[in-house]
């Protein structure tokens, strides 16, 4: 996983509510179990006509939010179903960070353990942010993990919380398969010794 310290980049403003996980990656590509190449179907239904043209109204089609590695969402965001895929297609896309009022915890929890910072904030931040990424092209805006602030284009900072224990697994790009490998010598010397003690098991 890749870590995460901090992230420069356009922010795209989606202030729908409760943006669901159907929304997000549809039921009809989740027979990969592959993390790449979801990408091109983030928000399907919201990006394409049913002849798969491009909507040109919608945020991640235009110009300057085609490039966007932030998204600033209305509340609740990714309630639904339980879909790992929904933080994968964001990834891929190339969205590393979401701030919302609000996230469903299932999803919540599956960005952290994808290398995606879900931050939570109170709305006249959010509010703020999603004024800021309405600049298109000019709407930069700096998530730093280790200080936990966010500045906006025009130098405002916003502080967020995180969990301690998640924010060092980011910071280190660390997964649970990560985190276990991070104690593989514990691992090794108590498979050696009880190989000796009890060779039957």
């Amino acid at each position: 996983m890749d870590k995460f310290t901090t992230l420069t980049g356009i922010a795209a403003p989606m202030p729908l509510v409760n943006i669901d996980t159907d929304m997000i990656i549809p039921k009809q590509f989740l027979k990969t179990i592959q993390r790449s190449g979801l990408g091109k179907n983030l928000f399907d239904e919201m990006r394409y006509d049913t002849d798969g043209n491009e909507i040109p109204d919608f945020v991640l089609n235009q110009p300057a939010y085609r490039n966007a590695q932030i998204l600033v969402a209305g509340d609740n965001f990714g309630c639904g179903s339980s879909r790992e895929h929904a933080p994968w297609a964001l990834l891929d896309f190339g969205i590393r960070c979401v701030i919302s009022t609000s996230f469903a915890d299932i999803f919540f929890n599956n960005c952290f353990k994808n290398g995606i910072l879900p931050i939570v904030l109170p709305q006249e931040d959010v509010d703020k942010l999603m004024d800021d990424a309405s600049r298109g092209a000019n709407a930069t805006v700096t998530v730093d993990l280790e200080n936990q602030t966010i500045t906006g284009p025009d130098g405002g900072e916003i502080r967020f919380e995180v969990d301690a224990f998640r924010k060092h697994c980011l910071l280190n790009g660390l997964d649970d398969i990560g985190l276990t490998l991070e104690k593989a010598a514990a691992i090794d010397s108590f498979e050696a010794q009880t190989s000796q003690t009890r060779p039957w098991v």
